[in-house]
């Protein structure tokens, strides 16, 4: 029986297309997790942690669409935009769309020790803070966690086999 294909332009589709991302992060001995930002039903940023090749620890996948989303439309602000990703963002993350005036956050699975969207905190709705966004989660969960689990349990694989290569 084959998996229905979640239709362009709707949640699903573009959660997909970050997870994507996030195997490729995988690939690239970088935690999975991966981003896209849509604008006016376009993708026009995509990005995957490469906290360890940049060697920055800021260079989350969040950040990096952000940065390329921010050159597409040609502002720093991104209300007309919607990021998808696939784990919920941390602290910096979750800042750094408040200060973006980020459009909508829609994010895969949750994490309830650092997430900053609803998880340990909301950044996403805070009061005081001047702007506050949309953010649903939860959209393609299992599969978003899946990759999570599995690159994890790799590496405790790599660890414990004593092998200190990447």
């Amino acid at each position: 029986m084959s998996e229905e294909i979640p239709q362009f332009g709707n949640d699903e589709f573009y959660i997909r297309e970050a997870w994507r991302q996030a195997v490729e992060a995988a690939e690239h001995g970088e935690v999975p997790i991966g981003a896209v930002v849509v604008w006016r039903e376009r993708i026009i940023a995509k990005a995957w942690n490469q906290v360890e090749m940049l060697k920055d620890g800021t260079a989350h996948a969040e950040m990096l669409a952000l940065t390329q989303a921010a050159a597409v439309v040609g502002d720093w602000r991104l209300n007309e935009c919607c990021l998808y990703v696939t784990k919920e963002p941390c602290p910096m993350c979750a800042g750094a769309m408040v200060n973006c005036r980020l459009g909508r956050l829609v994010f895969g699975c949750r994490d309830p020790r650092g997430g900053a969207a609803g998880g340990a905190l909301d950044l996403t709705h805070y009061p005081g803070l001047l702007h506050q966004f949309d953010c649903q989660g939860g959209v393609w969960e299992e599969k978003c966690a899946e990759v999570l689990r599995e690159f994890f349990r790799q590496q405790r694989t790599v660890k414990n086999s004593g092998n200190t290569e990447k």
